[in-house]
C-alpha cells in the first residue's frame, strides 16, 4: 500500500494508522511524507520503527517551477510473515481511503 496523506495537522493520525495496520496485519505500507523529524508522530511511529529514505532536494509537483517548501521522506513499513501476498487486498488497502474522524 502506498499513501501520500494530506500534509495538514491531522498527518499524525494517518502515520499512526499506517503503523498500526502494519503492526497488526503485517502488510507492506509505504508513505511519502514531509521530513518533519521534530514532531511527536515521527518519534512515536517512524523513528526506529520503519525504514526512512530522505529525498534529496525538494519535490516538485505537476508543472510547478518551484519545489516544496519542506524536505520529504519515504517511510517504509516492511511486509511481515503471513501478510497479504498482493493478489488480494490486505488490511492496508483501506489506509488511504476514508478514515473516520479524519
Amino acid at each position: 500500500m502506498f499513501c501520500n496523506p494530506p500534509y495538514g495537522r491531522e498527518i499524525g493520525k494517518w502515520v499512526e494508522k499506517a503503523y498500526q495496520t502494519n503492526k497488526e496485519s503485517g502488510d507492506l505500507v509505504v508513505m511519502l511524507l514531509p521530513a518533519r523529524t521534530d514532531t511527536k508522530w515521527f518519534h512515536d511511529f517512524i523513528y526506529k520503527k520503519a525504514e526512512i529514505r530522505f529525498v534529496k532536494g525538494r519535490l516538485k509537483f505537476g508543472g510547478s517551477k518551484s519545489g516544496a517548501p519542506f524536505p520529504s521522506m519515504v517511510v517504509i513499513y516492511r511486509k511481515k510473515g503471513g501478510a497479504s501476498d498482493g493478489k488480494t487486498q490486505g488490511a492496508a488497502a483501506g489506509i488511504c481511503g476514508h478514515m473516520p474522524g479524519i
